[in-house]
């Protein structure tokens, strides 16, 4: 598993940011789509890539920069030469364990309050742990939760726009507290309820109302409930899992894959094909 610190940060290009909005309501947790054009015309990124942010900081380890890693959420496209990337950011705060003080996220806070026109430092691009197969007739399962719903979207989006004539069927394992929360699926954007018409593609939501943004409980329910197609699916060769999110969103992964297939040891076996065919991948924060 690659950590920020492998990562070259030498390669730096400055990026505008063109625009950034809230995606979520504002009572809330706060999720925000920035939209940033790279002003080196050599700057080249594609679906099945991310991003870095460098920050300039100060902390307590003499630490000077602080490096995050992005996915890119959508087709990146070329605006007069210039490439326009979008990033998912959701501002992140938390109480220190140990001194029972408030902590602000350093890249999300810092994103979240850019403003149209700022310029920030990107880096990379880099590849990313899974792309999408070149054989048009391999089955997908992908499953997130909150920004884990970005590379799944330029994923889809390229699918269904540049490739068109997909034959392997794509299932979406998203969870979410509430609809609103469901990114790219609510009543305020339903970007991906585009490809709903596409006999291959089916989302199947997890909503949650537990208070926890971050609890997976219900979102492996709803995929134990599809266990007879998943089932079916895994018994193709040409099956891919991708897992995005938060670390929580593989616990329990594993379980209710194991319930499915009737043991621990058969699901084992049968992620470590996976995992040997480079066909089960995870972008986990």
């Amino acid at each position: 598993m690659a950590h920020l610190s492998d990562y070259d940060t030498r390669r730096q290009h400055t990026a505008t940011v063109k625009s950034s909005r809230r995606l979520t309501p504002e009572d809330t947790q706060e999720i925000r789509e920035l939209v940033l054009e790279v002003n080196d015309p050599s700057f080249h990124c594609e679906i099945d890539q991310s991003f870095g942010v460098l920050i300039q900081t100060h902390d307590d380890f003499g630490n000077t920069q602080h490096h995050r890693l992005y996915s890119v959420a959508d087709l990146p496209k070329k605006v007069k030469g210039k490439t326009w990337v979008t990033l998912l950011v959701k501002r992140c705060n938390y109480v220190d364990p140990f001194s029972g003080e408030l902590q602000y996220g350093i890249a999300s806070n810092y994103l979240c309050d850019r403003k149209e026109g700022d310029q920030i430092t990107i880096t990379g691009p880099f590849g990313l742990a899974f792309s999408v197969p070149e054989n048009r007739e391999a089955n997908l399962i992908l499953i997130g939760m909150g920004t884990g719903i970005a590379p799944f979207r330029a994923f889809i989006k390229h699918i269904y726009t540049n490739i068109k004539d997909w034959k392997g069927r794509i299932r979406l394992f998203y969870g979410a507290k509430t609809g609103l929360e469901l990114l790219y699926q609510n009543e305020l954007d339903d970007d991906l309820t585009s490809y709903y018409d596409q006999k291959t593609f089916q989302a199947i939501h997890a909503l949650s109302p537990r208070p926890v943004w971050n609890d997976v409980m219900t979102l492996n329910e709803s995929i134990e409930e599809r266990s007879e197609e998943i089932l079916e699916m895994l018994s193709n060769l040409n099956t891919y899992i991708y897992v995005a999110g938060h670390e929580k969103v593989k616990e329990g992964l594993d379980e209710v894959f194991s319930k499915m297939m009737g043991s621990k040891e058969k699901w084992e076996t049968r992620k470590a094909e996976l995992i040997a065919g480079k066909k089960w991948a995870e972008i986990i924060y």
